[in-house]
């Protein structure tokens, strides 16, 4: 991304609703599947400017974590952000062993230009541990890419049913794939599609006014908890998943 795109992210990824709905919704994946008990390290692949990251070292303070991400000037943000390692690097070729970590976050990576998505899902593979979690957001469908795809550098969206293929294909079992950001999906349409279109660059990272902020914290609060039920959303503006490697069960 440019930088002032890392300098909106920074500023608003502890701040805004949508943020907040994204990392609830990875954590109680992983808090679902034990995550927390696993003794191998985890990794935040595309940290972007630390916000997650500083939310997992909140979460699990006793575990080793570590951070990646491709551009320097946010490594520098992240690592003072969470107070973790960061590495300058891309998933493309993760600089860590074979089978040494115990998962996997990834938060709309595979979706960026400089990403290829086979190489990634390669190297998540090789370096997670036999039964490790990739747990993985990415925005979804094709159809609304727009001018915030095109200020984050993103040059993909994702179905459900394709990321489930994807992770098949390289050796993951999903276990579990659903939409998020599905009651606002149709605010999300119209406002990215219609009325802006046209309308000069720049993505939708922002902080909005409180009342819109609580609004939406109420309706993506609502979804989680659907999501920690099991119950998979049918559409959404994001696709999110945990899967596994190889055979282990963890249902």
């Amino acid at each position: 991304m440019e930088r002032a795109e890392y300098d909106k992210l920074d500023e608003a990824e502890d701040r805004m609703w949508w943020f907040a709905a994204m990392h609830r919704n990875l954590l109680m994946l992983a808090d679902q599947r034990k995550v927390r008990t696993a003794d191998l390290p985890l990794l935040d692949a595309g940290c972007g400017t630390g916000g997650f990251l500083a939310l997992l070292t909140r979460t699990y303070r006793d575990k080793a974590l570590f951070g990646l991400e491709f551009d320097h000037y946010a490594c520098v943000l992240a690592a003072a952000k969470s107070s973790r390692p960061v590495c300058a690097g891309s998933v493309n070729d993760l600089p860590f062993s074979d089978c040494s970590l115990a998962a996997i976050f990834s938060a709309d990576v595979l979706c960026h230009r400089r990403v290829d998505e086979c190489r990634a899902l390669r190297q998540f593979y090789r370096c997670l541990a036999e039964g490790g979690w990739l747990i993985l957001n990415l925005p979804a469908y094709d159809w609304m890419i727009s001018r915030h795809d095109a200020a984050v550098h993103n040059v993909r969206r994702y179905t459900a049913t394709r990321v489930c293929n994807l992770l098949r294909s390289f050796g993951f079992r999903p276990l579990y794939v659903s939409y998020w950001n599905s009651v606002l999906f149709p605010l999300m349409v119209i406002t990215r599609k219609v009325f802006r279109r046209g309308r000069g660059a720049g993505s939708d990272v922002k902080y909005h006014p409180p009342l819109v902020d609580v609004l939406c914290r109420g309706a993506t609060g609502l979804e989680t908890a659907l999501l920690r039920r099991g119950i998979r959303l049918p559409f959404g503006g994001s696709v999110v998943t945990i899967a596994v490697k190889g055979n282990a069960s963890h249902d």
